[in-house]
Order: structure tokens, then C-alpha cells, then sequence
């Protein structure tokens, strides 16, 4: 099992790419902190990980909020030990123009997508180090590599990612801790539908796309399970796009 004995903490755990790691992470041997804030989903999904044979758990976490992520790592530590995979997928979209953002908007965009993958690192790096190793995968997005015709706040968050991630594989390669971030393209998710509500708009945005399709969910999960695991052991600070090509032309 690839990543066998290992502690992942997987924040968005309850739905699309986070709920896809979750699975898989159990299926290859990880016992599983779902962190989210769907109360509902998040416990069922657990529920459902251990009635297959795996370990797991779900922790109520606002990822924007530092006492939040204190409380949500002492758990953690308290039913499994101390998590040595982080995965932080938390994120919102908003689909708004310069023009059309607020400044509350811009804000809470920020929190989430950038503030909270900030406040996850700084919290579970320092117990990362006493266990004396750590691989952190943060999901940014294609979106963090190019600007938008139809976004303000969005891509920024996600460039921010892309380059605290950098920052973050630098400053702990000597702790034995490495930071990969992902890039997905357009997936078949939960936030895609709420992009593209109309079948014709997501039938075009598909063509665009050289491989013919939407990305996964598994498509996502397969990318962190191999950044997570011993396999990826050489690397640090680099980036890893699931975007079907798109981003090539």
C-alpha cells in the first residue's frame, strides 16, 4: 500500500476532489481526517471509509480560522497521531468581473482559497517536524497559472497558492518536508456545474479541451496520491497540472 501508516488530513474532505483523496487514501492504507465544514456529508462519508475497511474520521474545520485549525490538529493527534500528509483543497469560486467584486467579496475569496491554505501549513508544519518528515499538497488550479476574461478574485487566490507553496518547499526542505502543489483544469464537479449551469456552455468549454472531456475527481485524487506518497520523495516546490492539455496550447 503506497501510503500505508501514514496520517492524511485532507481539508474539503467531504465532497468533489477531496472526498475522491479521502477514498483513495484509505483504499492505499492512510487513516483519514475528513475536515470540512459539511457536518452532514462529511460524517457519512467516513462512515462509509470505515464500513470498506478503511480508517477515518471527520473533524469540523473553518479553514479561515485559527482556532478552527488548532482545535482540528489536536483532534487529530488525539485519534491517530500526528498527520504527516496534508492535502488542502478547501475553495471557493466566484464568478464576477473587477468590476462586478466587492471588497467583502475579494476578501472572503482570499480567506478561503489562499489565508486558509496559509493558516493549515503554519499549523501542521511544526508537528510535521517533530515526526521528522511531512508532504503537503495544496490544490491550486490552472486558474493560478493564467488571468481570466470573467474573474477578479479567483485566479489571484489561486496564484497565491502557487507560490506559497513554493515558499513553503523551500523554507522546510531541510525538516524533510516537501510542498507540491496540483492544477486541475475544468473537472466534473460540484463547482463546475455552478460555473457552467447550461449544457451547451459545458459542451463547448469540453472541445476546448485537447483530450475531449473534464478532468475527475479520481483524476485529481491519483495526482495527490503520488505527491503524497514515498514515490514523489524528490520532489519539492514544483507544480503538477490535470488540465487535459488545456493549458499547452
Amino acid at each position: 500500500m503506497r501510503l500505508a501508516s501514514k496520517v492524511a488530513l485532507i481539508t474539503g474532505g467531504a465532497g468533489g476532489f477531496g472526498a475522491a483523496q479521502a477514498r483513495l487514501f484509505a483504499a492505499e492504507g492512510a487513516v483519514v481526517v475528513i475536515a470540512d465544514l459539511r457536518e452532514e456529508t462529511g460524517p457519512l462519508l467516513a462512515t462509509n471509509i470505515e464500513s470498506e475497511g478503511g480508517r477515518a474520521i471527520y473533524i469540523r474545520l473553518d479553514v479561515t480560522d485559527w482556532n478552527s485549525w488548532a482545535a482540528a490538529i489536536d483532534k487529530t493527534i488525539l485519534s491517530f497521531g500526528i498527520p504527516t500528509v496534508l492535502v488542502q483543497n478547501a475553495g471557493i469560486y466566484l464568478h464576477d468581473s473587477i468590476a462586478e467584486t466587492t471588497p467583502v467579496q475579494w476578501e472572503s475569496v482570499m480567506d478561503v482559497n489562499a489565508k486558509g491554505v496559509f493558516l493549515g501549513t503554519k499549523t501542521v508544519v511544526p508537528h510535521m517536524i517533530k515526526a521528522g518528515e511531512g508532504s503537503i499538497v495544496n490544490i491550486s488550479s490552472t486558474s493560478g497559472i493564467v488571468g481570466s476574461r470573467i474573474s477578479a478574485a479567483y485566479n489571484p487566490s489561486k496564484a497565491a497558492v502557487r507560490v506559497f507553496t513554493k515558499s513553503t518547499a523551500l523554507q522546510y526542505a531541510d525538516c524533510n518536508i516537501r510542498a507540491n502543489s496540483i492544477h486541475p483544469g475544468p473537472a466534473d464537479t460540484e463547482m463546475l456545474a455552478s460555473v457552467y449551469p447550461s449544457n451547451d456552455v459545458l459542451a463547448s468549454r469540453a472541445k476546448e479541451i485537447p483530450m475531449g472531456r473534464f478532468g475527475t475527481a479520481m483524476d485529481v485524487a491519483y495526482a495527490a496520491l503520488f505527491l503524497t506518497s514515498d514515490e514523489s520523495s524528490y520532489m519539492t516546490g514544483a507544480e503538477l497540472v490535470v488540465d487535459g492539455g488545456l493549458t499547452a496550447q
